[in-house]
């Protein structure tokens, strides 16, 4: 079974740092792109940053310059450092993954449970 656990979340002042990591566990095959995602209240789910196996990376116009995606292959791991945090950041930040776990399947987003992000003025 595949999961998804993300860490890191928090209640940072407008201005500081968040570090967001997630692990994708279980019996992966392949993993194409991997990718954060955010909610806020009210509002739709929206892209933040993605990057794929390769280590090409795309970000939300939002959050350029200020957070970096990256990744581990070896350890199915993606990391969102968050840096010059504003209170529009405060969402919940998904962690999301391309993946197969058996070749007889095709690639399929997976999702974590979602961390908490909360940036005060």
């Amino acid at each position: 079974q595949v999961q998804l656990v993300e860490s890191g979340g928090g209640l940072v002042q407008a201005g500081g740092s968040l570090r967001l990591s997630c692990a994708v566990s279980g019996t992966i095959l392949s993993i194409n792109a991997m990718g954060w995602y955010r909610q806020a209240p009210g509002k739709k789910r929206e892209l933040v940053a993605a990057i794929t196996s390769g280590g090409t990376t795309n970000y939300a116009d939002a959050v350029k310059g200020r957070f970096t995606i990256s990744r581990d292959n070896a350890r199915n791991t993606v990391i969102l450092q968050m840096s010059s945090l504003s209170p529009e950041d405060t969402a919940v930040y998904y962690c999301n993954a391309n993946l197969k776990w058996i070749a007889v399947l095709p690639f399929r987003d997976y999702w974590g449970q979602g961390t908490q992000v909360t940036v005060s003025s």
